[in-house]
């Protein structure tokens, strides 16, 4: 066994607990920021608070948000990368606002990563089809470079092992794209 040692913060990777342990801080997170009437979505130890700016009103309070993320950090004396934080505004705004985490001015983003979906300002699944595909195409020829043998099914099923689920994941967000109604009938 090993020695007991007292843990100030944070939460022990490696050991059965640790994923409760988890669990049980996020969770008061997402309480406070809920308690407060904020929305937010956790995946993690990843954190997204959002609200629709109409008014200046709304600027303030969710700067409020990201300030009660941060208190709620220092408490449990925990680091927010606010490296990795970033604003994205969806849709068009007449508000340009700055937003900051502990005096630190959070960067402004046209698109970001989300669970391996890219998501733009315009809500647009161009951006993340072109780097699926890109990199399907990628991952396909590497097959083609790597495997001697040209045998059909061995390529069928390395391509449908490989590069498949790159182009499925998460497809029903952006499939069928541009896909027209026939307004005839």
């Amino acid at each position: 066994m090993s020695p007991c040692a007292e843990l100030l913060s944070g939460v022990l990777q490696g050991s059965g607990i640790g994923p409760v342990l988890f669990l049980i801080y996020i969770d008061d997170l997402a309480k406070l920021l809920e308690r407060n009437g904020f929305t937010v979505k956790l995946f993690a130890d990843d954190v997204k608070v959002y609200l629709e700016v109409v008014e200046n009103t709304d600027v303030a309070k969710l700067q409020g948000a990201l300030d009660l993320v941060a208190s709620w950090a220092s408490q449990w004396q925990l680091q927010i990368s606010v490296s990795k934080c970033s604003v994205l505004t969806v849709g068009r705004s007449s508000i340009d606002a700055s937003y900051c985490i502990d005096g630190f001015s959070l960067s402004r983003a046209t698109q970001c990563r989300d669970l391996g979906v890219t998501i733009t300002s315009d809500l647009s699944p161009s951006q993340h089809i072109n780097e699926i595909t890109a990199k399907a195409h990628k991952r396909a020829n590497c097959i083609l470079r790597c495997f001697a043998s040209r045998d059909v099914n061995l390529l069928v099923r390395a391509f449908t092992v490989y590069v498949r689920p790159i182009l499925e994941y998460n497809s029903v967000i952006w499939s069928p794209y541009l896909k027209k109604r026939n307004l005839s009938n």
